[in-house]
């Protein structure tokens, strides 16, 4: 085969996009993956951002990541371990009580207990609730949508999904629709009520959404954390030894085994078609690839609006891509520490506790939630945002200098576009409010902090080439979701020009550490051959 010339080209090294060159380069072809940044990854990596601090910058927390991945690409012999989380959640309140969770059921039962013994006995129900429709849902994340629109194949899929459907009966066929159309508020008001667990479960569902539980489509995501597994245990999350990095660095490995080529500091500036059909990609600096077979990892306005030609696409397939929703209202915050939070709830003099293990909330109450919202709705920083906090170093003692530690603050709300103000302004700002927060839980926080980087969504765009800053590549509402992700009608990875594929999150079934995405892009570009 001449010099750069290819039988399939990927548009970027996220981790979907090294899934679906693996897989193809597994089946025979010649892959070459082109990175515009230095490193492999997209937003699961790890960098070392300050001397010996290894840092997951962007996602920082998995369980998601697909078995059969794992299991097909031989991810452990590439470095890939998980560190199960125990306990699962820390939630300290103003009042100085403290609610810890998961995964041990008993734990769970006594921490819940004291706050209601009701809401302690409905719990494991509630979850074996959210169960029976990830038993339904989670077979759909490694298949194909169907086209509603389309011919005699997808209506036999669309037949075999609503047989599934009513086979789960009345109850738990109302409980799926529910938790995949509606609010998560009204349905942990239903099951709960101490507003301090409700709070703590309502963080699930609003993460990385520009939406409060009380609006609909939040009680999707709510499932997620008993959909995925770490080392084969169901519902339990995990940190990556190495940083969330280990897992894009051992797919990438995985890829180079069966032959693949991999270019950083490669910046594709667009997708060449002719006759209609995809013939390869350019660089930024004019260089050529040729291939007959391109798959993007990059969000549908990277890769329609601004790769392509309008004229290589059906005006109304532009329409329906520049009607995408972007929005986000997340800020990401990297701190190096010099000891753990000592929390006011939980004090631990300076060491790690079983507080640290796992996700530390900041949220005490929904209504909490529901302000920081409205401020963002407005176009202004939440002035008291809602704080969800890891410290990987809690177990992995790969990631920092003895003695010190990583805390990853995800933060909400705060919009991509302010009213009346701007980042450059803003960020230390937010930043130092987020710290203040911080501090009145954990005196002491403050004066632990050796270093800091703050990624709003302006940044958080820059820097992974995410529109919006939108970590999900586009709103995950039931509107954007399954035969409509990307858009009606292309939701099978193919695109209007023959032979480009999406195998990012854009495509089904949307963000998080999966590889989903990338796998069954994969299965659809062999089918066609």
């Amino acid at each position: 085969m001449p010099a750069n010339t290819y039988e399939a080209i990927i548009i970027g090294a996220g981790h979907n996009g090294l899934v679906t060159a693996a897989y193809l380069a597994k089946a025979g072809y010649r892959v070459l993956v082109l990175e515009r940044r230095e490193i492999v990854g997209g937003c699961c990596i790890t960098e070392e951002l300050w001397p010996g601090f290894k840092v997951s910058t962007a996602a920082y927390v998995n369980s998601l990541l697909r078995p059969e991945i794992i299991r097909d690409l031989e991810l452990k012999k590439y470095g890939f371990e998980m560190l199960p989380r125990s306990p699962s959640s820390f939630t300290p309140f103003p009042d100085g009580r403290y609610l810890m969770m998961g995964p041990d059921k008993d734990l769970t039962y006594r921490e819940i207990a004291k706050f209601s013994k009701k809401d302690a006995e409905a719990y494991p129900k509630y979850e074996d609730m959210l169960t029976r429709v990830a038993d339904f849902l989670e077979p759909m994340l490694t298949q194909t949508p169907p086209d509603p629109f389309g011919g005699l194949g997808s209506l036999w899929k669309l037949g075999k999904l609503g047989l599934g459907f009513r086979g789960l009966g009345r109850t738990t066929a109302t409980e799926a629709v529910e938790i995949l159309t509606g609010a998560a508020r009204p349905i942990l008001d239903r099951w709960f009520e101490s507003e301090e667990l409700k709070a703590t479960i309502a963080t699930d569902a609003v993460i990385g959404a520009f939406a409060p539980p009380s609006h609909p489509g939040t009680a999707y995501v709510l499932f997620h954390h008993v959909m995925g597994e770490c080392n084969g245990v169901r519902g339990v999350w995990g940190y990556v030894r190495g940083g969330m990095g280990t897992i894009s660095n051992s797919i990438a490995s995985a890829a180079k085994s069966y032959g693949v080529e991999i270019r950083t500091n490669a910046d594709v500036g667009k997708i060449l078609v002719a006759d209609e059909r995809v013939i390869g990609v350019a660089l930024k600096d004019g260089t050529e690839f040729r291939a007959k077979r391109v798959a993007s990892g990059a969000d549908a306005n990277v890769t329609f609006l601004k790769l392509m030609d309008a004229k290589d696409l059906p005006p109304e397939f532009v329409a329906q891509v520049k009607k995408i929703d972007y929005s986000s209202a997340t800020v990401k915050i990297n701190a190096a520490l010099d000891r753990p939070p000592n929390w006011k709830a939980l004090p631990s003099d300076g060491k790690v506790g079983p507080q640290h293990h796992g996700t530390m909330h900041v949220c005490p109450d929904q209504d909490y939630i529901e302000r920081a919202f409205d401020d963002a709705k407005y176009g202004r920083c939440a002035r008291d945002p809602m704080l969800e906090c890891t410290m990987a170093t809690a177990l992995d003692n790969t990631l920092a200098p003895e003695g010190k530690h990583i805390l990853s603050m995800f933060v909400q709300y705060a919009p991509y576009h302010l009213k009346d103000s701007t980042w450059d302004v803003e960020k230390d700002r937010f930043a130092d409010r987020c710290f203040d927060i911080l501090e009145e839980y954990a005196p002491g926080f403050k004066s632990s902090v050796l270093h800091r980087l703050v990624i709003p969504p302006p940044d958080m765009e820059r820097m992974w080439g995410i529109t919006g800053g939108n970590i999900m590549q586009g709103s995950m509402s039931l509107s954007s979701m399954f035969s409509f992700r990307p858009v009606a009608g292309y939701a099978n990875y193919r695109t209007p020009v023959k032979g480009l594929y999406m195998c990012g999150a854009a495509a089904h079934p949307g963000g998080g550490v999966m590889g989903a995405c990338g796998l069954n892009a994969a299965r659809e570009m062999l089918r066609d051959g």
